[in-house]
């Protein structure tokens, strides 16, 4: 292979669409006719990827709802949740970047393997510590932290893995069956981790986390995929991470787009970290109220996904995009401001449409536009941006908690994040015509 470019990079354009890979290509042809809506769930691979994830994810988000709950009530104080946040996502500010050099540069399965066991080990140390009543506090910020590792490296490998299952014609298509997976499983998840959470405690609820990761683990053992193909770029791993960040510079829409994902990780869902103690000092409902409202989120988000599945290959997704940036915030700091439940409930189902407008529409366009050989390191800087630079915004929405009220503190997120996507959108116009 040639050595890369170290030159500016033309404007941001598609490349060229290679030919489905050899593992692709034969289990497409053998697939009967589906609805353009699933028209990814016709490859092989992605249907394993696609139920053991949903599995998985669903006892991820039970863990995120008992994690929640458990901090809160064995310290009481939103400063520690922003604190748990914030151990969460630093590693991925840490490690993220060079998560996307090792995900160019090996096989993306065994990779997910990997990571997939060390996150259910994660879950099992948890549920042994809640199980025998011995948790605390910082055993929550380090098992957090440690699972903060494993997704620097999960999250852009699996964002990667898509296209080697789909090929590139089906890949937009796939990307939102992957987001409404998410997010179906963000509505099971909570409901039954609610209804856990209630009855029998949070201990179970991160066993039962622990034990579906063996249902995505199996799912990609099954996979029949072809040899391992990766143009490696020559050069040391600090060449290759700095090659990949002046890629990214270079192409100023690029660039809009892991701007917006960072504004809108930063104020938009910063939020969700004040959720138990919203439910519980707002809306004075307790562990059901925060399920349900973590559920109508969800079930938002599913509608979100189903839209762009459906409709989000006519070519306005660069408008999509800008009305979303738009209107999340605006339903945010209504949420904030408050009181009733069925109200509220109301409004996440808006926030669950807007964020998954905007998380598929950002990934779909940079997945479209990106190099195959800079794929990792590009979507690890949208790793990065989602999740790497939120500690510091869980850490002081937390503070600002404490100090200003949860109500204010989320409705001026949701004016900064307003005021700086507007921002973007006007400075780089190009965003909101790209197809």
């Amino acid at each position: 292979m040639a050595e890369e470019s170290d030159t500016l990079t033309p404007p941001l354009t598609p490349p060229p669409a290679p030919a489905l890979s050899p593992q692709v290509a034969p289990l497409r042809a053998r697939q009967v006719r589906i609805p353009k809506t699933f028209a990814a769930l016709q490859h092989r691979n992605f249907q394993l990827y696609f139920g053991g994830q949903l599995i998985s994810v669903a006892g991820t988000w039970m863990q995120i709802i008992a994690q929640g709950w458990l901090v809160y009530e064995l310290s009481h104080s939103d400063l520690t949740l922003g604190i748990v946040g914030f151990a969460s996502a630093i590693p991925s500010l840490l490690v993220s970047p060079w998560g996307g050099v090792v995900v160019d540069r090996v096989p993306k399965r065994r990779l997910l393997v990997i990571t997939q066991a060390s996150a259910m080990m994660l879950a099992f140390i948890l549920a042994f510590l809640a199980f025998t009543g011995v948790a605390q506090v910082w055993h929550v910020v380090v098992l957090a932290a440690g699972l903060g590792l494993v997704n620097a490296f999960d999250g852009p490998a699996r964002q990667a893995f898509v296209v080697e299952m789909v090929g590139r014609e089906d890949l937009p298509n796939a990307i939102a069956l992957n987001s409404m997976m998410f997010n179906g499983a963000r509505v099971i998840g909570p409901a039954i981790g609610g209804l856990l959470l209630a009855t029998v405690g949070a201990d179970w609820c991160f066993l039962i986390n622990g034990v579906t990761f063996l249902a995505v683990i199996a799912g990609l053992l099954a996979m029949r995929i072809g040899p391992h193909n990766v143009r490696r770029a020559p050069g040391s791993p600090w060449k290759q991470l700095t090659s990949g960040l002046r890629y990214a510079y270079a192409n100023k829409e690029l660039l809009a787009l892991l701007s917006l994902a960072l504004i809108f990780s930063l104020f938009g869902i910063s939020y969700a970290t004040l959720l138990p103690a919203f439910a519980d000092e707002v809306l004075h409902a307790g562990a059901a109220g925060f399920g349900a409202i973590n559920s109508a989120s969800g079930i938002g988000a599913v509608t979100g996904a189903l839209i762009i599945a459906t409709w989000g290959d006519r070519g306005q997704r660069g408008r999509w995009l800008a009305w979303a940036n738009l209107a999340f915030p605006i339903i945010l700091l209504a949420f904030a401001y408050t009181a009733s439940l069925p109200i509220s409930l109301v409004l996440a189902f808006g926030l669950g449409v807007g964020f998954m407008l905007q998380f598929t529409i950002i990934n779909t366009l940079l997945q479209t536009h990106v190099a195959d050989d800079m794929r990792g390191r590009v979507l690890s800087l949208d790793t990065l941006t989602f999740f790497g630079f939120a500690p510091f915004v869980n850490l002081a929405i937390g503070t600002l908690a404490e100090t200003w009220g949860l109500s204010l503190t989320i409705g001026l997120s949701a004016v900064i994040a307003l005021v700086l996507s507007v921002s973007v959108l006007l400075l780089v116009p190009r965003v909101r015509k790209l197809p």
